[in-house]
């Protein structure tokens, strides 16, 4: 557990203010400061309500998903034995499992090319060792991409791994069993658009192709196959296409009503899935209050095997994907890492080193990524940290000058002991009234990211100085508020949905007057209740706050993901007003 509260006021000349005045002062202002998003609790954003019927997965299910961090991508199709190369040219303008779009090729002629796919060399065995060794927990492969081929022996077309190519395997259900036999997690990623179907899709920039209702239930009827056939999915990975909120609905509830524990990703759009998707490659800069996953490539230039690309420097890109890894669970979120194939079903090698090289950064450290939390801290000028339990963890990505590593605002935490996570070795901590550090001797970190595992008792306490304003309003603006949005609504082009601005207060009574853009009914959340309030540009509310409190605005609660705000808010001036006795 961990807590945010108030170091006490800090005045500009405080050896000339006197007790009266501080006393005065101190009853009526109220303070802004920065904090971690997990830091303090909140009003919560819904899901849509299904029926009894059609079931989610439990919070257990969500939290068992959350903890394990790290997976193995695979992007595997007609599209690998291309390798990025066509009629002797190489096609760089996008990613190389896209390549039917981007060269262009005819259908015809793409299709003609599942005669001669034939992976010999595939061994789901051999991948999921892999995945194991790289400290992965679940893998997730392409069941179909964009090229409408299907890597699963699938009855709604002979467009498939078993019908239309001499291999006559269905490589989905061969690495479905692998993952069962090696007790790892499975998944299947599966394209909402296909541009092989006579009647669906043909490719648009963007890839937001609307859905006919006919091509919606030819969706569902594959995603039936794909929850009854390959046994218990993880988590199946939607990609691209712009369907309508019924539509998405439909995808979502076909998985469920079969396999209710599996998690939905968010790219079902519509705000219809379990947990939220990044932009590819994405590692956001803040944290969000919902299970999310970001997807990355080994290289951001394809997903899909490419002859051509430079493998270089190897121990450079082990390193880079170390500090996504961390970046990404440090904010709470999970990472999940792609491979690409080579035609004959033979992993890269180069891949198969970095993935080797994550795994040994892993393997003294992995109980610092596993089963975590996000950071406590809003920034450390060291690198990150997660959480765990009565632990907390640091990621040193720069060792300062002196070789200290500052906890801001922690000095009354009750830290307990101090190590390196990889050798063991002793360090001190040091604590003062506003802080607390980490003496780090010279040569006693190596590597990359070294770890140091910190563990406390009770609650980590981070105490944050407040000045006291001497006259005038306080201004609450807009680049001051903590922000909240809804991702993967209509498409992957559509914006983010901004849902909350949240704002740390202290105790204290103010008259609020609003500067907004428009107008609207909004939920005003504060001292642990909510009141819905009508504003506009010069409303102004009365507000009383009990306590260490938030102040949040929201829409009209309950709300559901995908609802904004209704107007928006620019700015808000605290006068503060003698509080009612």
């Amino acid at each position: 557990m961990y807590r945010y509260v108030f170091a006490g006021p800090i005045t500009p000349n405080s050896v000339e203010h006197s007790y009266d005045f501080l006393m005065k002062t101190f009853m009526a202002w109220l303070l802004v400061f920065a904090c971690s998003p997990a830091a303090i609790a909140q009003q919560q954003v819904q899901d849509k309500p299904v029926p009894r019927s059609q079931p989610r997965p439990s919070a257990t299910t969500v939290a068992q998903w959350q903890d394990r961090k790290f997976g193995m991508f695979i992007h595997f199709g007609l599209y690998s034995q291309l390798g990025g190369m066509w009629q002797g040219q190489k096609i760089d303008n996008g990613y190389s499992e896209q390549i039917m779009a981007n060269a262009p090729i005819p259908l015809s002629e793409y299709a003609a090319t599942a005669k001669t796919f034939n992976p010999t060399k595939w061994d789901p065995d051999a991948v999921v060792a892999l995945a194991k060794a790289a400290g992965m927990k679940y893998i997730v492969i392409t069941s179909k991409h964009h090229d409408g081929f299907n890597m699963f022996h699938t009855s709604q077309t002979k467009y498939n791994i078993v019908d239309a190519t001499p291999y006559h395997r269905d490589i989905v259900k061969e690495l479905a069993d692998a993952c069962k036999r090696g007790g790892i997690g499975f998944g299947v990623y599966y394209s909402s658009i296909d541009w092989h179907e006579p009647g669906m899709d043909h490719y648009i920039e963007g890839n937001g192709n609307p859905l006919s209702d006919a091509h919606a239930r030819f969706n569902a009827a594959q995603l039936q196959e794909l929850m009854s056939n390959y046994g218990p999915i993880s988590e199946i990975w939607f990609d691209m296409g712009n369907p309508t909120p019924e539509q998405s609905n439909l995808f979502a509830t076909t998985v469920h009503k079969l396999q209710p524990q599996t998690m939905v990703s968010g790219r079902v759009w519509n705000y219809q899935g379990d947990f939220t998707v990044m932009g590819d490659n994405e590692v956001p800069e803040y944290g969000i209050d919902e299970p999310w996953q970001t997807p990355a490539s080994i290289f951001n230039e394809t997903w899909g095997y490419r002859s051509w690309q430079e493998r270089d420097n190897l121990q450079c890109k082990i390193q880079e994907n170390i500090l996504r890894l961390v970046q990404v669970v440090s904010r709470g979120g999970n990472y999940i890492l792609n491979i690409g194939p080579e035609g004959d079903g033979s992993i890269v090698p180069y891949e198969a080193e970095v993935l080797r090289g994550i795994g040994a950064w892993l393997k003294p450290n992995g109980e610092a990524i596993y089963g975590t939390k996000a950071s406590p801290f809003p920034a450390l000028g060291f690198g990150y940290a997660t959480m765990k339990n009565d632990t907390i963890y640091l990621f040193v990505k720069t060792i300062p000058p002196d070789g200290v590593l500052r906890l801001p605002h922690a000095g009354h935490t009750a830290w307990g002991t101090a190590e390196v996570l990889a050798s063991g070795r002793a360090l001190k901590i040091n604590r003062d009234e506003n802080s607390a550090s980490v003496q780090v001797p010279v040569g006693s970190l190596e590597g990359t990211l070294p770890v140091i595992k910190l563990t406390f008792r009770g609650e980590v306490v981070i105490d944050k100085p407040l000045p006291i304003y001497d006259a005038g309003p306080i201004v609450l603006d807009e680049k001051s508020a903590e922000k909240f949005y809804s991702y993967n609504g209509r498409g992957y082009e559509s914006p983010k949905t901004l849902y909350k601005m949240r704002w740390a207060v202290r105790t204290g009574c103010a008259s609020m007057t609003f500067h907004t853009n428009g107008e609207g009914e909004v939920a005003l959340v504060s001292n642990g209740s909510s009141r819905r309030v009508m504003l506009k540009d010069g409303s102004t509310e009365e507000i009383v706050i009990g306590g260490d409190e938030t102040l949040e605005i929201t829409p009209p609660e309950p709300f559901l993901k995908g609802t904004p705000l209704p107007l928006k808010i620019q700015a808000i001036d605290l006068s503060p007003q003698p509080c009612p006795r």
